[in-house]
């Protein structure tokens, strides 16, 4: 995994490629709107949602893909909508920013925030 070493999300943003910027933007701007600016951080050197020692969403810019961390929960909850997507257990990834799917991401974010909701920690 790579790592990024900015000390916040601003910063982040500004290292990414220029060709997945808009696309990481677009991701920014949903994971900011289910959980609100106050939970943005840096945790394990990517942007990352809840609180920074254990968040419940983060992503990544990584060498090859996107990678979208969402957890076990949400990836078992949206199976079927993965289907054709590379995923493991608890992320999604995607080699072309322009096949992300965003509208299973704010699903996939809606349904984190509801869980968080009733189970904050």
């Amino acid at each position: 995994m790579v790592q990024s070493r900015a000390a916040n999300v601003d910063d982040f943003m500004q290292e990414v490629a220029p060709e997945r910027r808009p696309a990481l933007d677009q991701l920014r701007t949903l994971c900011l709107r289910a959980f609100g600016p106050e939970s943005e951080c840096m945790a394990f050197g990517m942007p990352a949602y809840g609180p920074p020692k254990l968040p419940w969403i983060a992503f990544n810019s990584q060498k090859q893909h996107i990678a979208f961390y969402v957890g076990q929960t949400a990836m078992e909850a949206f199976s079927a909508r993965l289907a054709d997507i590379d995923h493991g257990k608890g992320c999604v990834r995607w080699r072309r920013p322009d096949k992300m799917d965003f509208d299973l991401i704010a699903d996939m974010l809606e349904h984190v925030r509801l869980r968080t909701k009733q189970d904050p920690a």
